[in-house]
């Protein structure tokens, strides 16, 4: 039997029949006749088959297609069309058709026959550059699934998205063709190869205005920051149209800011010109300028009127601005809003609504209804996501208080406290407070996210000519536990979550030095105010690298202990930290008279070579910081003033010190040293920050006979890595300063004649302007970039001081931020105010590793 016929008979289509459902055979006819609905006849189904289907279920296509075996179903009639209607409804198949197979009675039997559409196997581009491939895979790959049937929707979609992303980039005119390539590898599968031509890129030849008359064109194609015209120097010309639209409210919200409250794009025009270039004319209407008039407050008794408008700061006369409105009523970075002077008296209720009450000619009449509400009280505060920090840790850093009233002030500090702790990531730090209205309580819930905060430092090598092995061995655990030393059950790896810092570094460049260093600090010490308790100690032996048994042998050995006590200080503010330190030194010299930094000098000139001087002092420190982030500050300062102190020995000794040799009278040194380090940080716009620092440091003597010690003392220049050396073995504070060595400062050499004749001063200076621009603020690896101008001086002696005779550099820079290895970066700098007149003589490239230089 036929089959094309059985189908066509089974479609029921009212003008066509070539087979009678009985078990009669017919010739087939050129002539095609139609369909007879009035001899229709109802059949039992008594069985479906289906084939040409290798992927689809067979029995998944019989049940979408309706029939169940022993329904009863006419023919024809509507239960053929409907299954055809459902299984191409699928788009799984390019073709599907429905065969008689045979009759047995009125017992039908039919078989489904489907051809399925071929299976993606991959996807390439022609005509695209591999740069672009990754991008282009991100968008198609949301359509295209490998191994998913392919239909002309999905290609047809897939080439919209490659459009898109070129026409996103300025490609307006890109074209996009779709070539499906069967795959002789797989059965029924197919590549599609996206044939790209993005054609010339189509930049914006100019952005016009009119109906403005109060604002220049210049000002306003400059609030477009999204959409350029192609004037703009290294700036990128494209039109997208989100972009476009978000720059067009920027453009009305600058005209609201100054008044013209009723400003409004009357149209906007975007064409091509001969050239392919785009044209954008936009129309205004700017309207009137607006001003504050009388401005008046209802609702208010916490607070008087007076005090009320001295937070708002907008009087009678100002031009409106409903941005500035808002800011003052509602929020305000630096917290002057009035919303912030209840919120931080426990009025979380409160809300205040502004109300124009009078428009008339230029003027606007405000009145500020208030609802005040009670006073919310904090009933929990909930601390989740610390999963390796005890919670303890977290909590104590909290200045929100369960029973105390609500402040928002509270919470931003707090929030800032947790950050600074240096153990969360400061992007995910999440703060909620659900409120209970019936019972005027508010929860306060805390969710962080830990990262890692361990820092190792390694580095080996062997070294030639007997200096056998060198090289480096550092840890720092800044979360650790001391108390659970010995549970080895909260190991992991290492006892942690109690917020001490552990720190142990070893370094060696074989015989030539070694340097040895352990520091502990306890940041609550007893547990219940913010008290901090550190012992360091420290040891570092450098030699000449002769054997001991040479006359030429010289060695140099440092040793000390220092133990600081430090609280948080409630006046003036609770930002203000104090510190005191008890520092024991002892320095010993022996035929000292090798360094690459320069020799101990005294005042007097005399080099000091042999000896052993101790030093026993007291520093004493009181710092504030109110930066919102250790690693990446965008606001907020860092002040400190510290000062050294040692006993005034001479003044009770009764022998004649002015004539005794060095090693004699600064057996037991004594001076007196103070340090001033002011630092700023506030975003400019965006992510771009602006830092400001200021540093000077002063070192004097209590007896002139004696002098200034030799130890000690500052050294401005260089990258400052060396403090972790030469700055370790002798005391001496490495200060860097980019664009300059040590040796190119005249006033750190003893002999003006000879640069490599360096002498440590007791007096000197620093500024720094630096801008930064993060390029990742992930805890994982923060990276940032950053231009710098800076200057600076040594002094010899005091009366030589002028705070502007500087060196002057500037330069720029990139600093990684490692959790595991700290600061990782360079500076190029370039000095002004030294000898040389090329690049090369007036350039200095610094490495940056393991911590910011001072």
């Amino acid at each position: 039997m036929n089959k094309l016929f059985s189908f066509l008979l089974l479609l029921a289509s009212p003008f066509i029949f070539m087979n009678s459902l009985s078990a009669q055979s017919e010739s087939v006819t050129d002539t095609i006749p139609i369909l007879d609905y009035s001899k229709a006849r109802d059949y039992e189904l008594g069985g479906v088959t289906v084939t040409g289907a290798k992927f689809s279920d067979p029995n998944a296509i019989i049940s979408i297609a309706g029939f169940r075996v022993g329904d009863r179903i006419r023919i024809p009639g509507g239960d053929i069309p409907r299954a055809l209607k459902a299984l191409w409804k699928l788009s799984l198949f390019t073709d599907v058709q429905i065969y008689k197979e045979k009759t047995i009675g009125d017992v039908i039997f039919l078989e489904i026959a489907v051809q399925e559409r071929p299976r993606l196997t991959s996807h390439s581009y022609k005509g695209a550059k591999k740069g672009s491939h990754d991008d282009l895979n991100e968008q198609v790959n949301k359509h295209l699934i490998k191994g998913g049937i392919v239909t002309e929707s999905t290609k047809a979609t897939a080439a919209f998205a490659i459009k898109k992303y070129y026409i996103e980039k300025g490609y307006y005119d890109v074209e996009v063709d779709v070539e499906e390539v069967p795959d002789t590898t797989r059965v029924n599968s197919v590549r599609l190869v996206f044939n790209v031509d993005k054609g010339s890129k189509v930049k914006i030849q100019d952005i016009t205005f009119s109906g403005n008359t109060n604002i220049k064109d210049s000002k306003l194609r400059n609030l477009m920051k999204e959409t350029r015209r192609r004037k703009r120097l290294l700036s990128s010309s494209k039109l997208i149209r989100t972009d476009y639209e978000e720059d067009k409210k920027k453009i009305i919200e600058h005209y609201n800011k100054n008044g013209f409250r009723d400003a409004l794009i009357l149209k906007d025009s975007i064409w091509r010109e001969k050239d392919g270039d785009l044209r954008i004319h936009i129309s205004l209407n700017e309207g009137n300028r607006y001003y504050f008039r009388n401005i008046t407050w209802k609702g208010n008794s916490i607070y008087d009127t007076k005090t009320l408008t001295n937070v708002l700061g907008i009087n009678s006369g100002d031009v409106y601005n409903s941005e500035l409105l808002d800011t003052r009523l509602k929020f305000s970075q630096d917290g002057r809003d009035v919303s912030s002077l209840y919120m931080d008296n426990g009025y979380l209720f409160f809300s205040v609504d502004p109300v124009e009450v009078a428009v008339s000619d230029d003027s606007i009449d405000l009145e500020l209804r208030i609802f005040e509400g009670p006073q919310a009280t904090i009933d929990k505060v909930i601390i989740k996501g610390n999963d390796r920090t005890h919670e303890h840790v977290i909590r104590r850093e909290l200045f929100t208080v369960p029973g105390e009233k609500f402040s928002r002030s509270d919470i931003i500090r707090s929030q800032r406290q947790i950050i600074n702790l240096g153990y969360f990531n400061p992007e995910n730090l999440g703060i909620n407070t659900p409120v209970n209205p019936q019972r005027g309580t508010v929860d306060i819930e805390y969710t962080v996210e830990e990262k890692p905060s361990d820092q190792l430092e390694l580095s080996a090598g062997w070294g030639g000519r007997g200096r056998g092995v060198i090289g480096t061995l550092g840890v720092a655990f800044n979360n650790f536990s001391a108390r659970n030393i010995f549970n080895k059950g909260t190991w992991s790896p290492l006892p942690q979550g109690d917020g001490q810092r552990l720190s142990l570094r070893a370094q060696t460049n074989g015989r030539f030095f070694q340097s040895y260093n352990m520091s502990f600090t306890e940041p609550w010490l007893g547990g219940k105010k913010p008290n901090s308790l550190t012992v360091a100690g420290y040891m570092s032996i450098l030699t000449n690298g002769y054997n001991k048994s040479s006359d030429l042998f010289g060695k140099l050995t440092n040793a000390g202990v220092t133990i600081s006590l430090g609280t948080r200080l409630k006046f003036p503010d609770d930002n203000f930290v104090s510190s005191t330190a008890l520092n024991l030194q002892n320095i010993s010299l022996e035929n000292y008279i090798f360094s690459s930094r320069g020799l101990f000098r005294t005042d007097r000139g005399e080099t000091v070579t042999e000896g052993n001087f101790r030093n026993f002092s007291i520093t004493q420190t009181i710092a504030r910081t109110t930066i919102n982030n250790p690693i990446f500050p965008q606001e907020g300062s860092r002040v400190s003033l510290s000062v050294q102190l040692t006993p005034p020995y001479s003044l009770f000794r009764s022998d004649n010190l002015g004539s005794a040799p060095p090693e004699e009278r600064f057996q037991f040194l004594e001076y007196h040293k103070w340090k001033v380090n002011a630092e700023w940080y506030q975003t400019l716009v965006g992510k771009l920050v602006v830092k400001a620092e200021a540093k000077f440091g002063f070192m004097g003597a209590y007896n002139s006979d004696v002098g200034i010690s030799p130890f000690e003392r500052f050294q401005l220049g260089g990258d400052g890595l060396n403090n972790q050396q030469f700055g370790f073995f002798t005391g001496t504070e490495i200060i860097s300063m980019r664009g300059y060595q040590p040796t190119e400062i005249e006033n750190n050499r003893f002999n003006q004649n000879n640069p490599n004749d360096m002498n440590a001063t007791p007096l000197y200076q620093k500024i720094t302007i630096e801008l930064r621009y993060p390029l990742s603020l992930n805890p994982s690896s923060t990276i940032y970039l950053h231009t710098f101008a800076q200057g600076g001086n040594a002094w010899k002696r005091s009366r030589d001081y002028n705070p502007f005779d500087m060196k002057r550099s500037v330069g720029a820079g990139l600093r990684v931020f490692l959790p595991m290895f700290g600061v990782l970066g360079f500076d190029y700098g370039i000095g002004f105010d030294k000898p040389g007149s090329t690049l090369s003589e007036l350039a200095r490239f610094n490495i940056v590793l393991g911590f910011e230089p001072e």
